[in-house]
């Protein structure tokens, strides 16, 4: 495999530095990015998912041999130049819109490893990379290993909600969920302890890549990352958090002040008098159990897998007409028994792709849900399609002889969630494979999978599938309301800290030097920007591994969530089954993918600009009238 692709990339490295091009440079570059991805998106994904260790190693030798060549070509000035030329001055084909956007966008791909600078500059571009992601690992390494102390310095009433090793105590995590206040504290101040190294590792990434932004011509690295995003800039990043913080002071008041009342009230020998912040993870969870009687062993059985895959395929089939259809596996084709394969089906259009769903819990799987391209959609020359298919990865319950995979409320929001991931990729028809499905934006990318989690909280969705495993009784309807509209309690304080940490994300990633040390960074923009006081001696964002993967990026969750709440407003909140919706949603979102910049696709779609007034306008809406809803229950 490595050397037939060695062969197609030279052959096509020819064809685009060559006198006798007959084809735009475009396809020629689309056509090399997509005999690289076909076995480097595998392989990654055979290296992360297969149980058997041979299969996983070979994998990884295939990444590194693909790594090898993708370094080479980063590195190729004539291929580079013969890019860079058609950008500048046009190619000798007519060139589309889109064939100009595919075109920047690999262009700039191609300057992240900075080619086009100065031999001193561009082997210092290598370097800082290099740096940056061995500190990163280094960096998540650290946030998330225990911390040990002296057993003796914890008090001894203490010391049993603990691991203990030795004369030692071992804290592993925040422990939110223990009734017991004095623990959560124990566990805050313990386990959120300033660490040295870790504030070494944060501030060497940080700082390297703010040299790396500079060099490649950015004020910032925050400038850098936002490049083609649905934001565009910093400023406009910041205008969002700061209207969110100023509209959503006094409603997140009003849930501390709830929080606060219970927490007075249930006497649990806190210390604090205040509400702290190992108090509103404990007391959300108690408010959803207690007020609206939520729990999940109340409604899994209404949640069979079999039950939540039928609510799905009735949804697809409502707004796009299509359907999931399990289709037969050849031997050999999966890497585990229990892993199998839907065909999506258009009424018309017949194939659209495969999507193969690796559902079931089992030892050694990587222990998060998420979404693998294996192969992106394309125009191929003959005038067909090549379709997509991806992986869906979950780790559900495994069924056993007397029941179903039943699945928690949680459950169901992952899958639907991921599912949102596949049908953007399944749904796109894209000309270039470079910009298929979720190969767009950061910021663009999660709002098909955000609005599906508000079909999955729609009590007319959910009254489609929500059938008892055993009886096939419907879900009762005061069951169904008290759980939909639990997933929007406090709704206003757990927004209030996700525009905390954008706003901490994007200082880090500002200018620098920082004012101070990333400790009083974080105790500054605590005060301005969240409604609980920061807890001296401690150091959140140590642990906050974020940092690594969505550098300059976290605030992309609130900004999809603002534009996945305006196409909810605006297309599904009146009739979440619309089919004539849905096909509007499909053509003018889904199916552009990456093609059409992101800022341009959402204006066109909603018929409005993408202010960040109007982003945070769709939060703010969303979030009072869900609480009007939650009121209306209680009394």
């Amino acid at each position: 495999m490595r050397e037939r692709t060695v062969w197609e990339t030279e052959k096509l490295i020819s064809e685009a530095c060559g006198p006798d091009r007959t084809r735009k440079m475009v396809e020629i570059f689309d056509e090399l990015s997509d005999t690289l991805c076909k076995v480097a998106d595998l392989a990654e994904f055979v290296r992360i998912a297969h149980p058997q260790a041979a299969h996983s190693q070979a994998a990884e030798d295939a990444c590194v041999s693909i790594s090898g060549i993708v370094e080479r070509l980063n590195t190729h000035q004539e291929l580079y130049c013969a890019l860079r030329a058609i950008v500048d001055g046009g190619d000798k084909f007519p060139m589309s819109s889109l064939d100009q956007h595919v075109a920047q966008l690999f262009l700039f791909d191609f300057e992240q490893s900075g080619i086009h600078l100065p031999e001193t500059e561009r082997k210092r571009v290598v370097a800082l990379n290099d740096s940056i992601l061995q500190v990163g690992q280094r960096f998540i390494a650290g946030a998330v290993s225990p911390r040990a102390i002296p057993r003796d310095s914890l008090p001894q009433n203490l010391r049993q909600f603990f691991s203990v090793d030795g004369d030692q105590v071992l804290v592993t995590g925040l422990y939110a969920d223990s009734p017991n206040a004095m623990v959560r504290e124990a566990a805050y101040r313990i386990y959120l302890h300033p660490d040295k190294h870790q504030e070494y590792l944060l501030s060497e990434m940080l700082s390297s890549r703010h040299e790396l932004a500079q060099l490649c011509g950015f004020p910032t690295f925050s400038h850098r990352a936002l490049k083609a995003s649905t934001a565009e800039t910093p400023d406009t990043v910041n205008q969002f958090l700061d209207i969110m913080t100023q509209r959503l002071h006094k409603r997140a008041a009003v849930d501390f002040d709830v929080m606060k009342k219970l927490k007075a009230a249930t006497n649990t020998g806190s210390t604090e008098e205040d509400l702290a912040p190992w108090d509103t993870p404990y007391y959300t969870h108690k408010v959803k159990r207690d007020w609206l009687q939520v729990g999940s062993t109340e409604f899994s059985p209404y949640f069979s897998l079999g039950t939540c895959m039928e609510g799905l395929n009735i949804l697809t089939n409502s707004l796009y007409n299509i359907s999931l259809i399990s289709d037969e596996l050849a031997p050999g084709e999966v890497w585990a028994p229990d892993v199998y394969k839907l065909a999506v089906f258009h009424e018309r259009e017949g194939l659209l792709g495969h999507i193969y769903c690796d559902f079931y819990e089992r030892p050694g799987k990587p222990n998060q849900d998420c979404h693998f391209t294996i192969r992106g959609g394309k125009e191929l020359p003959d005038g067909s399609y090549q379709n997509p298919v991806v992986v869906l990865m979950l780790n559900l319950p495994t069924p056993c002889w007397s029941n179903p995979s039943l699945l928690t409320p949680s459950m169901v929001d992952n899958l639907f969630h991921e599912m949102g991931h596949a049908m953007h990729s399944m749904l796109a028809r894209t000309r270039y494979q470079h910009v298929t499905g979720t190969r767009c934006s950061t910021d663009f990318a999660e709002v098909p999978s955000v609005l599906m989690e508000y079909f999955a909280a729609d009590p007319r969705v959910v009254r489609t599938f929500a059938k008892h495993f055993q009886t096939q009784e419907c879900m009762p309807e005061e069951m169904l309301v008290r759980l939909c509209a639990s997933k929007h309690l406090f709704a206003a304080s757990e927004m209030q800290v996700q525009v905390f940490y954008s706003a901490l994300d994007q200082r880090y990633h500002g200018s620098h030097p920082l004012e101070g040390s990333t400790t009083s960074v974080l105790a500054e923009l605590q005060k301005q920007y969240y409604g609980i006081p920061y807890v001296p001696n401690t150091a959140w964002q140590l642990r906050f591994s974020h940092l690594v993967g969505y550098g300059a990026k976290y605030y992309a969750y609130l900004l999809s969530r603002a534009v996945a709440a305006w196409i909810w407003q605006t297309y599904f909140e009146a009739d979440p089954l619309n089919s004539f919706s849905g096909e509007r949603y499909r053509q003018e979102c889904l199916a552009h993918g990456g093609g059409k910049p992101a800022r341009e696709l959402v204006a066109d779609f909603l018929g409005r600009e993408v202010t960040p007034e109007n982003l945070a306008n769709s939060l703010i809406n969303e979030i009072d009238s869900k609480n009007e809803h939650i009121n209306r229950i209680r009394q």
